[in-house]
């Protein structure tokens, strides 16, 4: 059993050293390709952490690698400042930037050790006074020093020695006569060296150099030195609460005090008016500190952060867009930016239609805009969150020819190539979002080779600072962009004090005579700072009534993936400077919105040609009928039919057909101002047309149904036709016709009106919208007119109905016609109670609604012509009736009895009545009196012998009955006496 189990102890062994092996080797190349993607995520400094940009806690916890360009930043805790890079950034090869210089979280010692009033203090290392740094104290001359001069910060945030007593005049020792000494005028700065935004880190070297050239300067304050106090103010409010109190409360006295971040700025200059000191800020950009209410001696070369807007309405004059949309993070600079840009655009013209805004998540706000078709969209937010919301704008596909969005130019080059672990968008994706949008940069180094007040150009400056700073890299140095507004903050200062000499010395002042209680000279130096105006090394220095900077905006559009410079504004004067190489991925600048193109909609011309000529024919076919009936008027045929009437259905109908050409008529024809004529045309040739059309017609078969459908004794007072009343019928409909049309047009006229229906996008890639547009003839109660309208006619036509259902059996030569036009009734009733709804509901419809209402008047207008008269001139034509009465009377004088032909027979039929009437009586006349014979032979009977009455011959018939056939025309007669 040994040697076996040797054997499988010694194959275990082998197989663990293969799988260590392996598990090594593909630990490795895991953590080779971890390093190819990004980095690890490594420790902060001792008594200090990291602040991870864009990631939640959850999301700290979760991740163990960071993305390519990711920056991370060290903070430290309590009073501790960073030493060495507070920035590191990861590179491609999975490594940080600067690993080879350590970073510290150090205790600092307090600042009042780095002054000596009357002497000089020289610090090393540079930075902050924290662990490690040696101070050196010397005097002026005429001055000696009390106690050490050297002291050393220790580990505990002490120095190791008492700061030395403030120096003391040497009696001994006179050099004012070789050496006359200059009086020190002081300025309490706070510069921050560390925190959020780090700018005192070229800042303060920036500041110093300013005051050494203005020190050394003959012309400028001869008699004093300006000697700066700061501190590092970590940009936070409340250390610099601390530290403004040491400012104040310990000597010297400080005439100015000079912050830098926004939120400090915001402490100081609101606490500075009761100490009656000027404020000035170097590096506050936020738009609450332009208030002279509340921050009455403020002053700041940093330009607000609405200079940005009169560059961006600029910008939209010149591109000619009068509508924009916003998007902002919500926080106070943005939102206070925002509000002044809404201020600008309005006295601009310009029209700011949609304004979002998000706190986190800017999904929501950026489907808003591509909701409501933003097209000039101005971004206000911070760099992380910028690139979450084109990580958006790639979703919504809010980018490209049709829209162009304006973004903040103080971003990284590259800000949209940096992978965010909190966005899921690749780079590419963002590349391509962000294509062609503008961004607007404050000038803070004067484009310009020109020497200002310091006799340095913008160039000269800048090399003179990377010197200062010992060859640091500027990216990676805290407000190297900012440095020359400190400067320029410094030779502002100056000036405006030696501008003030003069003044207050015509007063008895002067400026050594300042203290904190001493409004004069207060106001001396606000005049003075108020007017500045000279030449620095960020460009012409000039301050507004709010106390801010006014300078040059640098405007810039990302071409290609890199940002290009299209031109310079200077608000100072109103003037763009344009280079004019703007690229635009359309063929030019976008529009403001979808460019929506009235189109009205006009009649089908082929449609109106058409009825026209239905119309048109129509109305010669009336002249023919009204001409055959006004030339056969004196045929007998003709007369009992009621020409005149049916002359008035022939007009009537030639009016309605009159009335179909302004119905096709709109404005590809008429002038918007002679369009309410054609409405009024509609309206009147259609409105008489039916009354005189209808109107006869209906006159026709209501007398027909009167005389006929009554009781006989009724009837025989109603069948004299008498014309009058037929004609006075007709005027009462058309009377009562044109007065509703007189009150309508005079309460309520006809007008044009335009409805709009829904946009159509045209076909092909155009960024344009159809806005379709119809004309209507209407008025303001226009139903309510059509409800009184419909609803008379309406009755009308089911009146008239009714009369020919109840007429349609009954013959009369008085109206020979009364069928056909019952007929005609039939039909011009089923087409209008079809037509007037129809075309209501179809009014949206122009050529429906034409078509629908033209043809149901062209055919009813047919067939009311044809029912009437063609069977007319049938007859007349086939019978050969065309003579009038005095031709036919000379041709045979039988003839002339036909015309009484009505007469006789109505004759007749009373004659015949009356024949009737007697026979009735006659026979019961005969019956009584054969009923006497009968008694009378009964009598005789009995009398006479029965022979007698056989051989007598008997009156009667056996039946006893006389029939008419055996009464002899003689006894008739007899009878009828």
């Amino acid at each position: 059993m040994a040697p076996y189990f040797h054997s499988a102890l010694h194959l275990i062994r082998a197989l663990w050293t293969l799988v260590k092996n392996s598990a090594l080797h593909l630990i490795r190349a895991l953590w080779t390709l971890v390093k190819s993607r990004g980095c690890a995520i490594i420790r902060p400094p001792r008594d200090g952490g990291i602040r991870y940009r864009g990631l939640t806690q959850e999301q700290i916890r979760s991740v163990h690698v960071l993305p390519l360009d990711y920056e991370i930043e060290y903070i430290c805790r309590g009073n501790r400042v960073i030493i060495g890079p507070n920035v590191r950034k990861c590179l491609p090869n999975g490594t940080w930037t600067d690993l080879t210089q350590r970073s510290k979280c150090l205790l600092q010692c307090p600042r009042v050790w780095t002054s000596l009033e009357n002497g000089r203090v020289s610090q090393w290392p540079l930075g902050p006074p924290v662990e490690g740094m040696v101070l050196q104290y010397s005097c002026l001359p005429g001055f000696i020093l009390v106690g050490r001069n050297s002291t050393h910060c220790n580990k505990l945030g002490k120095w190791d020695s008492p700061k030395p007593v403030q120096g003391v005049w040497n009696d001994d020792v006179d050099v004012r006569h070789d050496h006359p000494s200059k009086k020190k005028l002081y300025i309490g700065a706070l510069f921050p060296m560390s925190g959020g935004w780090p700018g005192g880190q070229a800042c303060l070297p920036s500041a110093q150099m300013a005051l050494d050239l203005v020190n050394k300067r003959t012309d400028i304050l001869p008699e004093y030195e300006l000697e700066l106090i700061h501190y590092d103010s970590m940009c936070d409010p409340g250390e610099a609460t601390k530290l403004l109190y040491d400012l104040l409360y310990t000597e010297p006295i400080k005439m100015v005090l000079m912050p830098g971040c926004s939120s400090v700025s915001t402490l100081v200059a609101e606490a500075a008016r009761m100490w009656n000191l000027i404020v000035l800020s170097y590096g506050s950009s936020s738009p609450a500190l332009s208030n002279r209410q509340r921050f009455p001696t403020f002053f700041r070369t940093h330009p607000s952060a609405t200079l940005h807007n009169p560059t961006r309405v600029q910008l939209f004059q010149k591109w000619k867009w009068t509508k924009i949309a916003t998007i902002q993070q919500t926080t106070e600079v943005f939102t206070s930016t925002l509000d002044d840009l809404e201020a600008r655009t309005k006295e601009a013209g310009i029209e700011i239609s949609v304004r979002q805004s998000f706190l986190t998540d800017p999904a929501p706000a950026v489907k808003n805009l591509k909701r409501q078709d933003a097209r000039i969209i101005v971004g206000l937010f911070y760099e992380t969150e910028a690139r979450k919301v084109f990580c958006e704008v790639y979703k919504e596909k809010l980018y490209g020819k049709k829209y162009v969005w304006f973004l903040i130019g103080w971003y990284a080059d590259n800000w949209f190539k940096i992978k965010d672990p909190s966005i899921n968008c690749t780079v590419e994706q963002m590349t391509e979002a962000v294509e062609g949008h503008v961004t607007t940069e404050i000038v803070m180094l004067n484009p310009e080779t020109v020497r200002g007040a310091s006799n340095l150009t913008s160039q000269e400056f800048l090399n003179q600072l990377m010197s200062k700073l010992g060859g640091k890299n500027p990216e990676e140095t805290g407000g190297f962009q900012e440095a020359p507004l400190a400067y320029d903050a410094v030779w502002a200062l100056a000036l405006a004090l030696n501008k003030t000499v003069g003044p207050l010395k015509a007063k008895g002042r002067r400026l050594e005579d300042f203290n904190y209680n001493n409004r004069d000279i207060t106001a001396e130096i606000y005049r003075a700072l108020n007017t500045s105006s000279f030449e620095g090394v960020s460009g012409h220095v000039v301050f507004d009534a709010q106390g801010s900077r006014m300078a040059w905006t640098l405007i810039e559009q990302l071409q290609g993936g890199s940002y290009k410079k299209i031109g310079y504004f200077d608000s100072t004067k109103g003037n763009l400077s344009w280079y004019g190489n703007d690229r635009w991925i359309g063929p030019g600048p976008p529009a403001d919105q979808t460019v929506v193109i009235e189109e009205f909609r006009f009649l089908s011309q082929k449609l109106f040609v058409s009825v026209s000529v239905f119309a048109g024919l129509g109305i010669l076919l009336g002249i023919v009928c009204l001409t055959f009936n006004i030339y056969n008027s004196n045929v007998r045929y003709i007369q009992n039919s009621q020409p005149y009437l049916n002359n008035m259905t022939a007009v009537g109908c030639m009016m309605a057909l009159a009335a179909v050409f302004p119905l096709g008529l709109d404005g590809h024809h008429v002038h918007r101002k002679q369009f309410p004529v054609v409405c009024q045309f509609r309206l009147w040739l259609l409105g008489l047309g039916f009354s005189l059309a209808y109107g006869s017609m209906f006159t026709k078969i209501w007398w027909v149904h009167t005389v006929f459908t009554k009781k006989d004794d009724k009837k025989e007072k109603r069948k004299h036709l008498e014309p009058w009343k037929l004609y006075a019928t007709v005027g009462v409909l058309l009377v009562i016709d044109v007065l509703s049309l007189m009150i309508w047009q005079i309460v309520d006229p006809l007008h044009i009106t335009v409805e709009k229906f829904v946009r159509e996008a045209p076909k092909g890639d155009l960024d344009v919208l159809i806005q379709p547009l119809l004309e209507h003839c209407s008025s303001d109660k226009m139903n309510t007119w059509l409800g009184v309208v419909y609803g008379y006619k309406g009755l009308l036509l089911l009146l008239g109905i009714f009369l020919a259902y109840e007429t349609k059996s009954i013959s009369t030569e008085k109206i020979n016609d009364h069928r056909a036009v019952g007929m005609a009734i039939y039909n011009v009733s089923v087409l209008c109670m079809i037509t007037a709804p129809v075309t209501m509901i179809l009014s949206s419809q122009q050529d429906a609604s034409f078509a629908f209402a033209s043809l149901a008047i062209v055919f009813s207008v047919y067939i009311t012509l044809v029912v009437l008269f063609v069977p007319k001139m049938r007859r007349l034509i086939t019978r050969g009736e065309w003579q009038s009465d005095t031709q036919e009377t000379v041709k045979t004088q039988g003839s002339s009895t036909n015309n009484n032909d009505e007469e006789k027979s109505r004759q007749l039929e009373r004659e015949n009545k009356e024949l009737q009437k007697i026979i009735q009586e006659k026979e019961e006349r005969v019956s009584e009196l054969r009923n006497q014979l009968v008694e009378r032979q009964a009598l005789r009977s009995r009398r006479r012998p029965s022979t007698v009455n056989q051989n007598h011959t008997p009156l009667l018939p056996p039946d006893g009955k006389i029939s008419r056939n055996n009464c002899h025309t003689s006894r008739l007669q007899l009878l009828y006496k």
